[in-house]
């Protein structure tokens, strides 16, 4: 005995009613609560559907679903962290690896001189007002995505209203710029660490908020075959 196309509606239903939001979720689990009660109605032919759903969503545990969207969300996490990695190891390949050296030198130079905070805070403001921005741009297009397809993907939030998560950390950093002393721009070992770390968290950046939101179609497709804008 197969389940009904409005069944399979009811199961996504009792997905969204125990705070699972995510389509690509409500379908794995539709997909497990369906073949489960499938299984219970070949031994059990006259156990009522709203029975069999009940029993199946009771082998989750005490914690229902929770558990399931705590998994999803590390593995689209890991995910998301594998295009990142991807992508910035591309800036260390020709040609992108000469921009990167670029970036690193620009910033070395201006750290060299006398002014090594006042420089540091004004590539910091420019940086926080561009992610700032991106960040806005990009969770209004989410909003827009969501309207059109009516559904949210995991990733695809990921992609569109978590990627300025690694403006915060470039954020938490602006009280450690301000206290830096002008003597440590004669320290060519702190030029070199703070010129680094400026160049990557500006990869980071750039790469989080520009280059993976521009391949988000692709990206989708690939993680889900059924996902269509």
């Amino acid at each position: 005995m197969k389940l009904t196309e409005s069944q399979i509606q009811e199961l996504y239903a009792f997905t969204r009613q125990h705070f699972v939001e995510h389509y690509d979720l409500q379908t794995e689990l539709v997909d497990h609560l369906a073949n489960d009660i499938e299984v219970q109605w070949q031994k059990e032919s006259k156990i009522s559907f709203e029975d069999a759903k009940n029993r199946a969503f009771k082998k989750f545990g005490i914690f229902g679903f929770m558990d399931a969207i705590e998994q999803k969300g590390k593995a689209m996490n890991k995910r998301y962290r594998g295009y990142l990695w991807t992508e910035l190891k591309k800036w260390f390949e020709m040609p992108q690896i000469i921009a990167t050296i670029a970036l690193f030198l620009m910033f070395y130079v201006a750290f060299s001189t006398v002014y090594t905070t006042a420089l540091a805070l004004v590539f910091f403001g420019v940086i926080l007002v561009w992610c700032t921005y991106k960040s806005i741009q990009l969770n209004k297009q989410f909003r827009q995505r969501k309207e059109v397809s009516n559904k949210k993907w995991m990733l695809e939030e990921m992609i569109f209203k978590q990627a300025g998560s690694t403006m915060f950390v470039f954020m938490s950093q602006l009280y450690n710029v301000y206290q830096i002393p002008e003597s440590f721009g004669e320290n060519a070992y702190f030029l070199v660490l703070f010129s680094l770390a400026f160049t990557a968290l500006t990869l980071i950046n750039y790469i989080s908020l520009e280059v993976i939101p521009s391949k988000a179609e692709k990206l989708l497709n690939e993680a889900y075959p059924e996902f269509s804008l």
